[in-house]
């Protein structure tokens, strides 16, 4: 038992030496180690999975709210996720780790996992991450309007370009007959 507990503390020592001499490289043009990768992985996921789970999601198949998520996704997030006919941008080739390019991905038709998906999403538009460039968009948003960002986003997988383009036209024209200061959120 000494021995392991010897070993143990050595290799601590060890670690914190190596780190501390500048050999493990923090620039974002470099990738982390496996291990480094696995285990901010874990926690990040475990993070978020502990603190969404008991999150209630609202219907999000209105159109009104989808519309409001798209105009708040086109606003805020296209330069790092980008969206359907929007090509990298400098600031999205430089992220690292990368921003999820949300219309790239598999859309989601088990309900279940439609509804965790969601919760996800919420949780981390609303308190962001840390060691990213995901901002904590609940600081100047209300929980509506980060469902809606969710509600779109859950829908971005299944748009074309041009229906993309003609939601966030759609959605921009709409936006024009209210006063934004009144749903809690600005741009």
């Amino acid at each position: 038992m000494k021995t392991a507990l010897t070993l143990l503390l050595a290799s601590l020592v060890l670690v914190i030496v190596a780190l501390g001499s500048g050999a493990y490289n923090m620039a974002a043009t470099e990738k982390h180690w496996g291990i480094t990768e696995k285990i901010i992985e874990w926690v990040r996921v475990s993070s978020i999975e502990a603190r969404a789970k008991d999150l209630t999601v609202p219907p999000l198949e209105d159109p009104e709210f989808i519309a409001q998520g798209a105009e708040h996704y086109s606003a805020m997030c296209t330069i790092c996720h980008l969206a359907p006919s929007i090509k990298p941008t400098e600031l999205s080739v430089g992220l690292y780790p990368q921003a999820p390019v949300f219309h790239q991905r598999e859309t989601i038709t088990d309900q279940a996992k439609k509804l965790e998906q969601a919760k996800t999403y919420f949780w981390v538009i609303k308190n962001g991450l840390k060691m990213t460039a995901m901002p904590a968009w609940g600081l100047s948003h209300d929980d509506q309007a980060i469902w809606g960002m969710v509600a779109f986003i859950l829908k971005l997988s299944d748009m074309t370009p041009e229906q993309y383009k003609n939601l966030i036209s759609s959605a921009k024209d709409n936006a024009h007959g209210h006063d934004d200061s009144d749903h809690g959120h600005s741009h």
